[in-house]
């Protein structure tokens, strides 16, 4: 991402790159400063993004963690690293969320949820694993409402987001059940590097 250490250059090439395989221009890809918390942008159908692959438009970029739309072609798209991509559709409209312990402990996943008018399908795609997340008292403190994701210091922040979302009446899930920080081979993670990592993108859109 443009936020991290990684050549501006290399980064928009990268983006170039993932709008040509997604067959999205960089004009139908909407992405946000994300700030760990659980702010929801909503697009309309006449709305444009700032143009995802040009770094002359980070000024226009807003503070979100999560993209909704009804508007078909139009990616949603949220950067992980250790945080999990959320994705929900439904109804005929779609969200995007980046859900880091702090958003899914400020209510992202059911200010999400309570935009659709019927239960939404979820994607819970790759995030950081029980194995590898170990957190303080203060913060298992905010998911005591799920006693069986927590074993001594070690969170399962993916059983978090299931048992969220099942209390708000989602049913139906799909899982890639892949620990982003065991897989080096595979994703990047912010725990297992130390910060200095690149960030995976997770996108959806209605056709």
């Amino acid at each position: 991402g443009l936020n991290t250490a990684d050549l501006p250059a290399k980064v928009l090439a990268n983006r170039a790159l993932l709008c040509s395989e997604l067959g999205l221009a960089d004009q139908r890809i909407a992405a946000a400063h994300q700030v760990h918390g659980a702010r929801l942008r909503c697009w309309e159908l006449d709305e444009h993004p700032p143009r995802f692959g040009s770094g002359a438009e980070r000024s226009r970029i807003e503070e979100a963690d999560g993209h909704l739309t009804h508007a078909g072609g139009l990616g949603l798209l949220v950067l992980v690293a250790d945080c999990f991509p959320v994705a929900l559709s439904g109804g005929g409209q779609v969200a995007m969320l980046h859900c880091g312990w702090r958003g899914v402990a400020a209510g992202i996943l059911e200010r999400a949820a309570q935009e659709f008018d019927a239960s939404p399908v979820a994607f819970v795609g790759p995030g950081i694993g029980r194995c590898c997340f170990e957190v303080g008292d203060e913060v298992r403190a905010r998911f005591g409402d799920v006693p069986e994701a927590a074993s001594g210091r070690m969170l399962d922040l993916r059983a978090v987001i299931e048992a969220r979302l099942l209390a708000v009446g989602v049913r139906a899930f799909e899982h890639l059940d892949l620990c982003t920080s065991c897989r080096s081979d595979l994703f990047f993670s912010h725990r297992r590097d130390g910060g200095v990592t690149g960030r995976q993108a997770a996108v959806a859109w209605l056709d």
